[in-house]
């Protein structure tokens, strides 16, 4: 996983262009970086360490028309210098997003005829492929055709040659890649945020395509070489949105859009003064069954959503993790419905499963914040949330808005099912548009006297029951990722069956009390690892909310219907993480071995 970024053009500041892309694509890989730009012959320079270690070694003066770039968050190899992209045998020099799985096999191949390497990555491999392929081809785009029929596994790549000075080559097999149009040349890049400082025009590239590219023209070919016309796209998002705006963190940033994000998810779904929502909102009542696949904090929501669609919709859910589901058999009848969750839609395991998942011509549905991505345009509906750029590694606004979704799916099968009177469904609807600012109010609060309680712990337990079970889970991600304090989260009653023994003297318990129906049962399970010493932090709906002695910190928050309830359960969480990471110094929007947007498996 990493991110990618390549110029052409008429302007000779390539070493800008591509280190401020980098600079935008950081989120998506830090483990080293690297440049490498043609002069009167291809020059590389990288970097082990954060982007900041190869931007301090750039020489701004040099002058270039065209270059490649890439971050890295290591797969194959070590984080190092010499495992830095971009790689270079022969006359190819060439950066990566992805996976060669035959690699080694190739490699064995590639010593015989004389190549010799120098890292550990199967970047390098494919770099001497190509090569190869263009020495025998004497042609670049031959040379990338035959290279596809031998590859396995994915890709992204930005390729140049000695040879060909005035060309820029890319190549996409199942990992993200856009080519960009200004007005003075063309970008490549792995996303978006890359080319926002200079243009928001975009062509999307399939699987299979290769772009060769000059500075004042542009053609995709088919596998086959035969040329394909695109649409130029149009991103809707400005720069402002992807930057930081004054606060010290992208994270930071991202939880306080999240009341905008809210009304704007809800409002186009609620009918005024009406008992049902707008078309916006898909009918699932025909169902019998849904399957929810997703990874990280999309999997969390989907238990959300599990929990309600079960209660309120009365249709079995089952929540698969992605990278599990594609290879377990599955059981589907004609009225099953799968729902892929993913934030960037590039998701590889879950692109694989949606793409299992259409072989057996299942329905499907896609709750995706990326417009134009890979699952979105494959899935047979797709659900966009609206969240914007969430550059932050840990999600925040976009969990909040695909929960947010799932509790709207919710309702709506529960309204066409006549599940819920008139008169609460309402209610619900009244609730929910004063979200946005109940959700304002709980990012206002001061969390910073529990944070100071609990960020020298090494261990910290997360327990809930029922749909209180699902925001422990996603609290304790989010605690876990950008502090790096090892946090576990239970279903509250089986915390006694083995692990109440690690609960020692002022071991933290975060306890998640909302459901009515549970918390008396929950507040037993609290009482259980009180009387074992544990300091309770209390997260307790409104009109639950009792004074005693089975807790030793309390967050109430307000009390709301229960598909709306989920939505602010979560929020004091997430800043509680945040706050505890700001104390254990940690870099809290790329935290450590993590990356944004997985694209391998």
């Amino acid at each position: 996983m990493c991110g990618i970024v390549g110029y052409i053009g008429k302007n000779d500041n390539t070493l800008e262009f591509l280190i401020n892309g980098l600079k935008s694509l950081e989120y998506r890989g830090y483990d080293s970086a690297g440049i490498a730009y043609m002069t009167d012959k291809i020059n590389i320079l990288k970097k082990q360490g954060k982007l900041e270690n190869l931007d301090k070694c750039v020489n701004y003066k040099q002058k270039s028309n065209l270059g490649i770039g890439h971050t890295r968050w290591a797969t194959h190899g070590a984080p190092s210098e010499n495992n830095a992209h971009p790689h270079m045998q022969g006359k190819i020099a060439l950066v990566h997003n992805g996976i060669i799985e035959n690699y080694e096999k190739l490699k064995q191949k590639l010593i015989k005829d004389g190549y010799k390497f120098y890292s550990e990555t199967d970047t390098e491999i494919a770099t001497a492929l190509i090569d190869k392929m263009y020495n025998q081809e004497k042609d670049i785009l031959k040379a990338l055709s035959k290279c596809q029929d031998i590859f396995e596994g994915s890709y992204a790549m930005g390729i140049i040659c000695t040879d060909d000075p005035n060309h820029l080559y890319c190549l996409k097999k199942d990992s993200p890649l856009i080519i960009a149009k200004s007005t003075d040349g063309y970008f490549i890049a792995s996303d978006v945020p890359a080319i926002l400082k200079y243009t928001n025009k975009y062509y999307l590239i399939e699987n299979n395509e290769i772009g060769k590219i000059s500075k004042d023209n542009l053609t995709i070919y088919n596998h086959d070489l035969k040329e394909v016309k695109k649409e130029l796209q149009t991103f809707d998002l400005d720069l402002e949105n992807a930057m930081k705006n004054g606060y010290d963190h992208f994270m930071l940033k991202e939880i306080n859009e999240q009341p905008f994000v809210i009304e704007d998810t809800i409002a186009p779904c609620i009918k005024d003064g009406k008992q049902s929502l707008r078309k916006e909102i898909p009918d699932l009542s025909k169902y019998e069954q849904i399957h929810i696949v997703a990874c990280g904090s999309a999997y969390h929501t989907g238990l959300v959503g599990k929990a309600l669609i079960e209660e309120f919709g009365e249709i079995p859910v089952s929540v698969e993790i992605a990278s599990e589901y594609r290879y377990k058999k599955v059981f589907y009848n004609a009225k099953t419905l799968v729902i892929f969750i993913s934030q960037s839609g590039e998701t590889a395991d879950t692109l694989a499963c949606l793409r299992k998942v259409k072989e057996q011509g299942i329905d499907s549905l896609a709750i995706i914040n990326v417009v134009g991505s890979s699952i979105a345009r494959e899935a047979d509906k797709t659900l966009y949330i609206k969240a914007g750029c969430e550059i932050a590694v840990a999600t925040t606004k976009a969990y909040l808005a695909q929960s947010t979704l799932l509790s709207l799916i919710a309702l709506n099968i529960a309204i066409n099912k006549k599940k819920l009177d008139n008169v609460l469904v309402s209610k619900i609807f009244d609730e929910m548009k004063k979200l946005p600012s109940l959700i304002k109010d709980l990012i206002n609060q001061d969390y910073k006297k529990i944070a100071k309680k609990i960020y020298k712990k090494e261990h910290i337990f997360f327990i809930g029951r029922g749909i209180d079970e699902a925001i422990a889970k996603e609290g304790a991600l989010k605690l876990k990722e950008i502090s790096y304090i090892h946090c576990e989260s239970y279903a509250a009653g089986e915390l006694k069956h083995g692990s109440i023994s690690l609960i020692e003297k002022d071991t933290p318990v975060i306890a998640i009390v909302t459901d009515e129906k549970l918390a008396s049962k929950t507040i037993s399970n609290i009482k259980e690892v009180k009387a074992r010493g544990a300091k309770v932090i209390l997260i307790i709906s409104e009109n639950l909310n009792t004074e005693s002695d089975y807790y030793d910190e309390k967050i109430v928050i307000p009390s709301v219907n229960p598909f709306t309830q989920p939505l602010l359960s979560i929020i004091p969480l997430q800043v509680i993480a945040y706050e505890v990471a700001l104390l254990r110094g940690c870099d809290i929007d790329k935290p450590r071995n993590l990356a944004k947007s997985v694209t391998v498996e």
